[in-house]
């Protein structure tokens, strides 16, 4: 007898967590090509971080798959990454999660990171 779809989806979601996400506020800016190909770069925030990327709130509308760059005010570091998922805009802002083309821990200003961050 098999598993519902409902629990091997919820198993597979679990499965795919790389790294422990943290909640962090953090002013980031992110640039690169609006989904209408018009070059942009926003200041805005992040909702949560991982060494593999971030949830981050966008005016600008993208596409998944597309690259952007984030780069952290705060120590002036840059990475690629390429958007992984799009929320719904909710009040001119959509959540977009980010994923670096390659884990990125120190990229963030966490002085007690997770314990699997220092694994990637």
């Amino acid at each position: 007898m098999s598993h519902s779809s409902g629990e091997d989806l919820h198993l597979k979601q679990v499965g795919q967590r790389r790294s422990e996400r943290v909640l962090l506020d953090l002013p980031i800016l992110v640039s690169g090509e609006s989904a209408d190909h018009r070059a942009f770069r926003e200041e805005t925030f992040t909702v949560t971080v991982s060494a593999h990327g971030a949830l981050v709130m966008l005016a600008t509308r993208v596409a998944l798959g597309q690259k952007l760059t984030l780069t952290n005010p705060a120590n002036q570091g840059s990475r690629e990454a390429r958007v992984a998922y799009l929320g719904r805009p909710h009040a001119g802002l959509s959540q977009v999660a980010v994923e670096f083309a390659q884990p990125a821990p120190d990229f963030w200003p966490l002085e007690s990171p997770p314990p699997d961050w220092r694994v990637c």
